[in-house]
């Protein structure tokens, strides 16, 4: 993800926050839409955080966050192109959106 925190806002509260909120939403949208994949997917969920001591049904995301200062347009483009070959590294599509 690339973003920029107001001066006054701590950029960990603006992950927390994203990440509570999306996960929230991309489980609803997985339970409630017709997804060929939804029982792969609520499974794989369901794994990530079978490790978790606090009680929790579903993790979306890994712990953490790597916060970088983009301070030139081509660390900005190897980024952008990082993000997206994510999905095809990780065998989820087969081409990176253009």
């Amino acid at each position: 993800m690339i973003c920029k925190a107001p001066e006054d806002v701590k950029l960990s509260d603006i992950m927390r926050d994203f990440k509570t909120h999306t996960s929230k939403k991309i489980i609803e949208s997985i339970v409630s839409k017709p997804e060929s994949r939804r029982e792969w997917l609520l499974e794989a969920f369901s794994k990530a955080c079978a490790h978790l001591k606090r009680d929790q049904n579903y993790k979306v995301w890994q712990n953490g966050y790597h916060a970088e200062e983009i301070r030139t347009y081509a660390f900005l483009e190897s980024k952008l192109d990082y993000i997206h070959r994510n999905p095809v590294k990780a065998g989820l599509v087969e081409f990176p959106e253009d």
